[in-house]
């Protein structure tokens, strides 16, 4: 069963986009603003995002490129504005088809069907490193690594954007979805765990720890 995530910041419109797809089998999850989605694209599986631009806390177009350079999922734009030149401007930006509202239920439908027959591949590769958010499969040179389950999560969040340095509470946040507990060390110690792992297959300095900041990847 595809999941479909649904970035969407009207409620009324995402309730029946919900519906509609739930009822044509999909799977779906409901995000209204570029934080959320992002989020939840880096922590569940997807196999279609459909997408406005219109968001409370930025524009479509971060969503879009963040999926694109990180995951490789399917984008389907729908909105509002029915300008040939923007929708030139999110197909050049990776997005594999734009849909305007309102829009006919059938339409729509086929359209999912279509990006939705052949796989998209989501591995990202950094030098020797391959990973796969989809398969939960990290290798370095043929090597798996084995991570544990909230290990995985926090590569997820760090491979949103490689080179990126993330907070310890925005990590906390991903992957636990709650405020990071005053004085909690809990990402610090999975990272170290992650870090001996890393070491285990000659990735020094992958991981990387930036005092008072956070933590990031090296690329």
């Amino acid at each position: 069963m595809a999941h479909v995530l649904i970035v969407e910041d009207d409620p009324d419109i995402a309730a029946v986009l919900q519906h509609d797809l739930q009822d044509a089998g999909f799977q779906t999850l409901h995000a209204g603003s570029v934080l959320q989605s992002l989020t939840y694209a880096s922590i569940h599986p997807l196999d279609l995002v459909i997408l406005d631009l219109n968001l409370p806390d930025g524009n479509g177009r971060e969503v879009l490129t963040h999926l694109k350079s990180t995951t490789g999922v399917r984008v389907m734009v729908l909105t509002a504005h029915d300008s040939v030149g923007e929708k030139v401007e999110l197909l050049n930006l990776g997005a594999n088809d734009y849909l305007v509202k309102p829009y006919n239920l059938d339409e729509l439908l086929a359209r999912v069907s279509v990006q939705l027959r052949s796989p998209v591949s989501d591995v990202v590769k950094i030098g020797d490193f391959e990973f796969s958010s989809s398969k939960r499969l990290v290798t370095c040179r043929g090597r798996k690594l084995r991570l544990g389950h909230t290990e995985f999560e926090i590569l997820v969040v760090l491979m949103q954007q490689p080179g990126k340095v993330y907070s310890r509470v925005h990590i906390h946040q991903a992957v636990w979805g709650e405020e990071v507990p005053y004085n909690s060390n809990v990402v610090d110690v999975h990272l170290g765990n992650m870090r001996r792992k890393f070491r285990a297959v000659e990735m020094y300095g992958f991981l990387r720890t930036v005092r008072g900041v956070g933590y990031g990847l090296k690329i």
